[in-house]
């Protein structure tokens, strides 16, 4: 079981995870904290959940996480204008965060997938799912969804990539309450460079992404387009080079395609 002394004691924030809510099972962390009406408001909680009956990933696909192994968590900003009005660099300081942190920890080799996809040595550890509310013009609060395959040791479907777990990475278990302390405590510094240093978050994101540079696909809607990666630009959006020119991406599964 998780131990929220452990785990508080590792704990170095501000304010992100200030508010940690403890639940054995759950229908999804990300739709209670974005229901308005509940009684989890404050800025920077975290509501952590050992089970998801009913866990999803963008597209609603269904995300399924072993009991007890894993990190599924939610995170809700209500506060701070300035970064929910930049919302698409939570994409990149969420996935950096979990990035950085397997780095620091276990000296695995990790990389990023846009938009939002961790892989460590090229199989997938980890998925964030962003979700917003609006009230007018403007958004009044965000939930970012973090799945991180921790102890699981078997994954069962079909995945367009390979799932794996820092487990089976590392041939142990790990500590998951050093994990998600090192996680959050990474978190609150990588969405203050959202405010103070756009340009440095999305050089760190880049230079974890092997994917700039190489022919890939882009699926969203059925419809798919090929292309080269070409880069990310300064409002965090995919740059797809064609035949016909540079087109901006503004959503989609990506896939390598090498020939």
């Amino acid at each position: 079981m998780f131990n929220i002394e452990n785990f508080d004691i590792k704990l170095n924030t501000e304010y992100i995870g200030r508010t940690f809510i403890y639940a054995d099972e759950v229908l999804s962390t990300n739709t209670l904290l974005m229901d308005k009406k509940s009684e989890y408001n404050i800025h920077g909680t975290i509501l952590f959940a050992e089970k998801q009956t009913k866990g999803r990933g963008r597209k609603d696909r269904v995300w399924y996480s072993a009991p007890e192994s894993n990190l599924t968590f939610s995170i809700l900003l209500s506060k701070d204008k300035e970064i929910l009005k930049n919302i698409n660099f939570l994409n990149f300081a969420s996935s950096l965060s979990v990035a950085v942190s397997l780095e620091n920890l276990y000296q695995l080799n990790t990389s990023v997938k846009w938009p939002n996809d961790v892989l460590i040595n090229g199989k997938k550890t980890s998925g964030i799912l962003i979700e917003s509310s609006w009230q007018g013009s403007k958004i009044e609060r965000v939930v970012i969804g973090i799945g991180v395959n921790v102890n699981q040791n078997s994954f069962q479907g079909v995945f367009n990539y390979p799932p794996t777990s820092i487990r089976n990475e590392l041939g142990r278990t790990v500590e998951r309450e050093r994990l998600l302390a090192e996680l959050l405590n990474n978190f609150e510094t990588e969405i203050e460079k959202i405010k103070t240093n756009q340009s440095e978050l999305l050089s760190d994101w880049k230079s974890r992404c092997k994917m700039i540079g190489e022919r890939i696909s882009i699926t969203e809607d059925d419809k798919e387009k090929f292309g080269i990666f070409e880069d990310i630009d300064s409002d965090g959006f995919l740059l797809l080079k064609t035949k016909e020119g540079i087109e901006r991406i503004h959503f989609g599964d990506v896939n390598s395609k090498r020939i």
